[in-house]
């Protein structure tokens, strides 16, 4: 969606005594939706619409020089227009505001010029081409680096926006030409030498090169490892049968929907929240689906019995089977057996039960493991030049103290982004609140921060079948560590803005 052209012609002005302090005002300005934003004495034009699926900005939240939007939290800088926190990638437009006369007029466009970086590696390499590599290749570019960046991929294709393949793209409501981040021609005109379909099979920090599995050497001035997580893979009979599907890259994701197409039964294996992404995604195809996981309530461990409880219920509401409390046995050609004897239809079988950090070339190197890659508050590895981003970093906390890896698209694009930001000798801390949503038929939840452990869960509103509108709120000792939202967006900015402070605070 994007706005319209509503709301007050903001090149006309606006009096001041119209604009409160820290409120924006929605309009429009040359042509496009504007808001114009008063932070104390002074006012910001940028554009109103998200770059990244069209959200209103007008219902999101200015926390001190940014714009945050309501629907993913993307991050836009209210003086340049930049987005500096994913998972937008592009700007918005920004303008100047001339105050005269007791009004704020919106001006010409403001044109966005990085400063210098404070360090200039003679050469960039990124291993990986997921949402960590690809957002810092773009990274550097925004912050001025005009050195070589070489992402080498063992992808096939280029970076993709993964959460879309377990969601709109395996459902159907949108089309393969959604998933690719970027165009080729984005590569090529920004200078970034994108090397797909090419393994790297070890990496000399001694000498500050990546060897290709082809003995390609690639030498670095700076390197980021940005290789992501691997699906865990199930070992027993059947296995490998050719309608047996795990989801992790775009063709992995392409094998389901050309499977789906001549497919009636579906058994999906594991109940994390891709396997329930993609149960919810196979019944809008109309498919039969049954969902087979070990646990007794779907996503206990990390919402709660009561938000599992609602979530297996909203699935059978749908007519998804469960057999929760089993685990697979065997699967033949058309049918998964479980090893309590039953057996169940099955002409497609997509396997989820988790992923495990792509550390191997990490651990060779010599880095500091800790259950992935050790880094820093910078993200900083072990070796001199070395940084690591995305599903293998484990990083220092400063809300819950421990050092945590989380494995989610936007926290794994903003490490990307921080990550290009200190190569380029900012010494920015990386202190992002995680979030994450899911999106399973019309029921979408928004979840800030990080509990891996908690002892009392709140449940502000209605979430039920007749209503879904609620705050949940996870605590540990008395200490808030994490907040979902269902249909309170706002609410949900805000709580990220409150976990933000308490970061900064050093709690």
């Amino acid at each position: 969606m994007s706005d319209e052209l509503d709301g007050p012609d903001l090149t006309a002005g606006l009096a001041l005594a119209d604009i409160a302090d820290g409120a924006m005002v929605k309009g429009h300005a040359h042509g496009e939706a504007a808001l114009l934003v008063r932070r104390g004495d002074r006012f910001f034009a940028i554009g109103a619409t998200c770059t990244h699926y069209g959200a209103s900005l007008a219902d999101g939240l200015v926390v001190g020089d940014t714009v945050r939007c309501p629907w993913h939290h993307a991050c836009f800088n209210l003086s340049t227009g930049q987005a500096i926190g994913a998972p937008a990638l592009d700007a918005v437009s920004c303008w100047h505001v001339d105050v005269h006369d007791g009004r704020a007029v919106v001006g010409a466009p403001l044109q966005h010029a990085p400063s210098a970086p404070a360090s200039r590696p003679e050469s960039v390499v990124i291993v990986g081409g997921g949402a960590a590599g690809n957002a810092a290749a773009e990274m550097l570019r925004h912050e001025g680096y005009d050195g070589p960046i070489t992402m080498i991929s063992a992808d096939t294709a280029r970076p993709c926006d993964r959460p879309n393949l377990s969601k709109g793209y395996l459902s159907g409501a949108m089309s393969a030409e959604t998933n690719p981040l970027r165009s080729a021609d984005f590569y090529a005109s920004h200078a970034i030498d994108l090397k797909l379909g090419a393994r790297v099979a070890s990496i000399d920090t001694a000498n500050r090169q990546v060897i290709l599995a082809d003995g390609t050497k690639q030498p670095y001035g700076a390197l980021l490892l940005a290789t992501g997580a691997e699906p865990v893979h199930l070992d027993i009979p059947g296995i490998d049968r050719p309608h047996v599907r795990y989801l992790r890259t775009e063709a992995d994701s392409r094998a389901i929907v050309e499977r789906a197409g001549t497919a009636k039964h579906v058994v999906v294996i594991g109940a994390s929240f891709i396997g329930l992404e993609v149960a919810a995604s196979l019944r809008a195809r109309d498919l039969s689906v049954t969902v087979v996981a070990p646990e007794t309530v779907p996503m206990e461990k990390v919402l709660g019995p009561e938000v599992g409880a609602f979530i297996r219920g909203l699935h059978e509401r749908h007519g998804v089977t469960f057999h929760l409390g089993t685990k697979p046995a065997s699967i033949g050609d058309t049918e998964v057996t479980l090893d309590n004897g039953t057996r169940v239809p099955a002409d497609l079988v997509v396997v989820g039960v988790g992923v495990r950090p792509a550390a191997a070339l990490a651990e060779q190197a010599g880095l500091t493991m800790d259950r992935g890659v050790r880094v820093n508050e910078y993200l900083e590895t072990s070796a001199p030049g070395v940084f690591a981003a995305g599903d293998i970093a484990r990083w220092p906390d400063r809300l819950t103290g421990d050092a945590i890896r989380v494995e989610h698209w936007v926290v794994a694009e903003r490490q990307g982004q921080t990550a290009a930001r200190n190569i380029l000798g900012r010494r920015q801390r990386f202190d992002m609140v995680p979030f994450f949503w899911t999106e399973q038929y019309d029921f979408t939840l928004a979840y800030i921060g990080h509990a891996e452990r908690w002892d009392a869960i709140d449940l502000d509103g209605q979430l039920d079948a007749d209503a879904q509108d609620c705050t949940i709120t996870w605590r540990h000792q008395g200490r808030k560590l994490a907040v979902a939202v269902v249909q309170r967006d706002h609410a949900g900015l805000e709580a990220e803005a409150e976990l933000e402070k308490l970061i900064q605070a050093g709690a």
